[in-house]
C-alpha cells in the first residue's frame, strides 16, 4: 500500500490526475518488480516511469478552443538480456552466439548469464553435444550500460533440424532477471541425392532386377544412408493421387506454379469425390490422431517453411501414419476449396490488362507462360472437373487471354509479310504449334476477325510440313487438326508415329529422341509422352498402345515426382484421361526380396481399392546386398495381364565435393571479395581459403555464369554463410546487359530465375555483411534448367573465418 501511495503521490506532484494514467494496469505492471527490501530503488523506478512514459490529454470547449499536455513515462526492466542469432546455421559450424546483457538501472549489476541448448524436435538438451563448454558466464554491467556476453559453440555434422537457445540473466542478488529463448534452424552442409530403380512387372509372375548403384554403395567412406523405400501398385493410377501434393509443395511466386497448384486443387477435389474407395481411405487418414505426430518443429509454420525450403527432407515421415497424413490432408474438401478460390486469385493477380501473363510480377508478358495455362485450363475442361463456380471464375481469365493470344499469333504472321519470307516454304514455329493445340481446347470461342488469316495460314503450314518436326509437335498438331476435323491427316501423322516408335516389354512404348532431353520446352520428354498418350486416346483408342504409352510414363516418375512441376501436372493429365484399360482392380499379392529382406504386401495391409503399398527401411538397417532385387506377383487367373509398378528408392547424404554433376553446358564460378574503402575508391579483394573477416566487414558475392547455347526457364541458387546478411533484401524483376531476370532474396539464400538466358556469359553481384564470428560453410552455388533438370552443375564452396 506504501507502493501504491507514492505512485499517486507522484502522478500527482506530476500534474498527472490518476485517473488519466489507468492506474490499476500502471499498478499491476509494477507489481512484479517491487523490492520491498528497496524502497530507494523503488522510487527511483517510479521517476523513471513518469519521466520516459508520454501521457497525453487534449481538452476542448464548446467553441471548439482547444488545449494538449504531454508527459513522458519509460515502462522498462532494470535488466534486459538481448540475444543476436542468425536466422539459420549449418552443420559443421562454429560460431560465437552473442548476448547484450542491458543495466537500465542506476546501480551497477553484478550476476550470470546461462545458455542452454535444446533439440527443437524432442525438446532434449544437446549441450554436450554442441560443445557448449561455458554454459554459465559472470558479467558486469555498469549503471547505465551494457555489455556483451560470448558463448562459442559448434554444430556437428549429421545434427540437422532446428536449434533453440535459451538465455537467462540473473543478478547476483536476484533482485533482477531477464530470459529469451528462439529456435534456428539448422541446415545440413551435405546433399541428399535420390536414386530410384522402377520395379516393373507385366506378362510375367516373377522378375530379377540388379541395382548397381546401391551394390557399389559402401566404395565411399563419407556416404550416409538416409533411407531405402519399396513402393508397389497394382493400380497404377496411384501415382497421380502421390504426384499431386509434390504440385503444391513450391513455393515460387510465378504464374505457371499458381496455376499448377489451382490445377493440383481441382484434380485432388475431382478424385477425393470421384472414387468412394480412394475417399474411404483417405477419411480413414485424416482421422488418425495427428498429436503424437506433431512436434512443436512441425507446429511452427515459419521454421518448417524455411527447414523444407533449404532441407526438404529433414521434416520426412518417420512412420505409415505420418505419410498417409500428408496426402489425407491434400484431399480435406474443405481445404481444397480455399485453396483453390486462393490460387486462383493469385493467378488473376499475374494477368496483365492486356490478357498475357508474366512469369514473375513486375516483367514483361509472356507468350508461353500464357498459352501453357490456358493449356492447362483446357486439359480441367476435357477432364470435366470444372464446376460451374470455377468456370465462372476462369472465364472472363479465358476471354482476355484468348484475345492477346490471337492478336500474338497474327503479329507473328504479319512479321512474315512484312519481310516478304516465302510463304510456299516452312515457317512453321514451335510456338504457332503450340498456340494451335491450346486453341483447339476452346473451338467454341470464335478466332478475332483480325486474326483467322493467320491461324489458317498456320493449319496449312501444319497440314504440309509436320513431317519435319519433332515427335512431340507432331503429336501436338495431330491433336489440333483431329479437333479442326482434319481427321485424315492427324491419322497419317498417328501411324508416322507408331511405326518410329520403340516397344519394349518392362519400359513399353517410347520414342529415341526422348532419351535425349534437350533444355527448351518442346524437348521435355514427360509432357511429349503424356501428350501422346492424349494423342492415341482421343484419335485412335488403341487400348494396347495406350497402356504402352502410360507404362513408360511411370517408369520416369522419381520419388515423389516426375523431375518438375509442369511434367507431373502434364502426366496426371494423361494418366486420368481414361485411356486404355481400367487398371482399377483387386490388388495381387506382392512379395519382395530385398537380398535377405521380405516385403509383403499382406504384411503390410495394401489399401483396397488401390493395391497400392509402401515400406521404409530405416538408414541404419540399409545394406549394399539389397540392391539383389527379386518381385514375386501372384494375380488372380483373369488377370495374368494385369501390370503391376512399383519402385526402390535409395536416398543418402554425400559430401558437395563428391558428388559428380552430369555433363551440362552450365558453367558456374563464385567468388567472395572483401570491400574496403582506399583513396582510389572502394577496392575489392578476393578471399582465399583460411583468410579472416571481421565482424562488420562488407562482402560482395561475384556469380560468373557461362552457357553454350540458348536457354530457357533457367533456376540458379546462392547459399550463403549463415554469418552473412544481405543488404537487398527486397525480391523484384532485374534487368542487366540485356539479361532479365527475377531475383528473390530468401533466409539462407538467394534465387535467380531467367525465363530466356542466351548463349554468352553472365556477371552477377550481390553485397554481404558479417554479423557473427565463427568458422561457417558458405555453401554453393548451384543452377538447373527447368524443363531438363538432368543437366545441372554447381560451384565449389569454401568455409569461411570471422573473428
Amino acid at each position: 500500500q506504501n507502493v501504491v501511495t507514492q505512485i499517486f503521490d507522484k502522478a500527482i506532484a506530476a500534474s498527472i490526475q490518476p485517473q488519466q494514467i489507468k492506474a490499476g494496469m500502471y499498478i499491476m505492471k509494477y507489481r512484479n518488480l517491487i523490492n520491498e527490501n528497496n524502497e530507494e530503488d523503488n522510487l527511483f523506478y517510479i521517476d523513471s516511469l513518469i519521466t520516459q512514459w508520454k501521457l497525453s490529454t487534449m481538452v476542448h470547449d464548446k467553441s471548439l478552443a482547444s488545449g494538449y499536455d504531454e508527459r513522458p513515462v519509460l515502462t522498462q526492466k532494470p535488466l534486459m538480456v538481448q540475444p543476436n542469432g542468425t536466422r539459420f546455421i549449418r552443420e559443421g559450424d562454429a560460431m560465437e552466439l552473442v548476448t547484450k546483457v542491458a543495466n537500465l538501472s542506476k546501480e551497477e549489476i553484478i550476476g550470470t548469464v546461462q545458455l542452454e541448448l535444446f533439440d527443437a524436435i524432442n525438446n532434449k538438451s544437446v549441450d554436450g553435444w554442441l560443445k557448449n563448454v561455458f554454459p554459465t558466464q559472470y558479467f558486469t554491467a555498469p549503471a547505465g550500460q551494457s555489455v556483451a556476453v560470448k558463448f562459442p559453440i559448434e554444430i556437428p555434422f549429421y545434427f540437422s533440424g532446428a536449434l533453440t537457445y535459451r538465455i537467462k540473466a540473473i543478478s547476483q542478488d536476484q533482485s533482477f532477471s531477464d530470459g529469451e529463448e528462439n529456435t534456428i534452424p539448422v541446415f545440413t552442409n551435405r546433399m541428399l541425392v535420390t536414386e530410384s530403380l522402377p520395379l516393373n512387372v507385366r506378362n510375367t509372375n516373377s522378375k530379377t532386377f540388379n541395382f548397381e548403384k546401391l551394390l557399389q554403395s559402401g566404395n565411399s567412406e563419407t556416404l550416409k544412408n538416409h533411407s531405402l523405400t519399396v513402393t508397389y501398385s497394382s493400380n497404377p493410377s496411384w501415382y497421380v493421387v502421390q504426384a499431386l501434393p509434390y504440385l503444391l509443395e513450391n513455393k515460387d511466386d510465378n504464374a505457371d506454379q499458381h496455376f499448377n497448384r489451382l490445377y493440383a486443387n481441382i484434380l485432388a477435389g475431382s478424385i477425393a469425390n470421384s472414387s468412394p474407395k480412394v475417399a474411404a481411405i483417405f477419411n480413414q487418414w485424416e482421422n488418425l490422431d495427428t498429436l503424437a505426430l506433431q512436434s512443436n518443429l512441425q507446429k511452427n509454420e515459419a521454421l518448417k517453411a524455411a527447414l523444407l525450403e533449404e532441407t526438404p527432407w529433414v521434416l520426412d515421415a518417420k512412420n505409415e501414419q505420418a505419410q498417409k497424413k500428408k496426402i489425407a490432408l491434400l484431399f480435406d474438401l474443405v481445404k481444397l476449396s480455399v485453396n483453390t478460390k486462393s490460387s486462383l486469385t493469385q493467378l488473376q493477380n499475374l494477368q496483365l490488362p492486356n490478357g498475357g501473363f508474366n512469369w514473375f510480377k513486375g516483367g514483361p508478358d509472356d507468350r508461353f507462360i500464357t498459352q501453357y495455362i490456358l493449356t492447362g485450363i483446357g486439359h480441367l475442361k476435357k477432364l470435366n472437373l470444372l464446376n460451374p463456380a470455377d468456370s465462372a471464375d476462369l472465364q472472363p481469365m479465358i476471354n482476355k487471354a484468348l484475345v492477346y493470344l490471337d492478336a500474338r499469333i497474327k503479329d507473328e504472321y504479319d512479321q512474315l509479310l512484312k519481310y516478304k519470307a516465302n510463304l510456299a516454304e516452312k515457317q512453321l514455329t514451335t510456338t504457332a504449334i503450340q498456340y494451335g493445340y491450346m486453341r483447339s481446347f476452346f473451338t467454341e470461342i470464335p478466332v478475332t476477325e483480325a486474326s483467322i488469316n493467320a491461324v489458317n495460314f498456320y493449319i496449312e503450314q501444319s497440314k504440309k510440313f509436320w513431317v519435319k518436326e519433332s515427335k512431340y509437335m507432331q503429336a501436338m498438331i495431330a491433336l489440333s487438326l483431329h479437333r479442326n476435323n482434319q481427321t485424315s491427316v492427324a491419322k497419317a501423322i498417328l501411324k508416322s508415329l507408331q511405326q518410329n516408335a520403340i516397344v519394349k516389354e518392362d519400359l513399353g512404348m517410347y520414342w529415341k529422341e526422348f532419351n535425349a532431353p534437350g533444355f527448351f520446352w518442346h524437348q521435355a520428354p514427360i509432357e511429349a509422352q503424356a501428350l501422346m498418350i492424349e494423342a492415341f486416346t482421343d484419335i485412335d483408342n488403341n487400348t494396347r498402345i495406350v497402356n504402352d504409352l502410360k507404362t513408360w510414363l511411370l517408369t520416369q516418375k522419381q520419388t515423389n515426382n516426375w523431375r518438375s512441376s509442369r511434367a507431373t501436372a502434364d502426366a496426371c493429365y494423361a494418366l486420368l484421361l481414361g485411356g486404355g484399360s481400367n487398371w482399377i482392380s483387386e490388388e495381387a499379392e506382392v512379395n519382395i526380396q530385398l537380398g535377405e529382406t521380405n516385403i509383403t504386401s499382406t504384411a503390410n495391409k495394401t489399401e483396397a481399392g488401390s493395391g497400392y503399398f509402401s515400406e521404409t527401411i530405416g538408414a541404419e538397417k540399409v545394406k549394399a546386398a539389397m540392391g539383389n532385387i527379386v518381385v514375386n506377383v501372384k494375380r488372380p487367373v483373369n488377370q495374368t495381364s494385369q501390370p503391376g509398378f512399383g519402385a526402390v528408392y535409395w536416398q543418402y547424404t554425400e559430401d558437395l565435393d563428391k558428388i559428380t554433376p552430369a555433363a551440362t553446358p552450365l558453367q558456374l564460378e563464385k567468388k567472395i571479395y572483401k570491400e574496403t574503402n582506399s583513396e582510389k575508391g572502394v577496392a575489392l579483394t578476393e578471399l582465399q581459403e583460411g583468410d579472416v573477416l571481421k565482424v562488420g566487414d562488407k562482402v560482395k558475392i561475384r556469380i560468373v555464369l557461362k552457357v553454350d547455347r540458348n536457354m530457357e526457364y533457367v533456376h540458379m541458387k546462392d547459399m550463403r554463410a549463415a554469418a552473412m546478411e544481405p543488404i537487398n533484401i527486397l525480391s523484384g524483376y532485374k534487368w542487366q546487359g540485356g539479361l532479365g531476370y527475377y531475383e528473390s532474396t530468401k533466409d539462407a539464400s538467394t534465387h535467380f530465375y531467367f525465363s530466356t538466358l542466351p548463349k554468352g556469359s553472365y556477371v552477377f553481384e550481390y553485397g554481404l555483411f558479417a554479423t557473427h564470428a565463427g568458422n561457417f560453410s558458405n555453401g554453393i552455388t548451384s543452377i538447373q534448367c527447368m524443363y531438363a533438370p538432368e543437366f545441372t552443375s554447381h560451384s565449389e564452396g569454401i568455409r569461411i573465418n570471422i573473428e
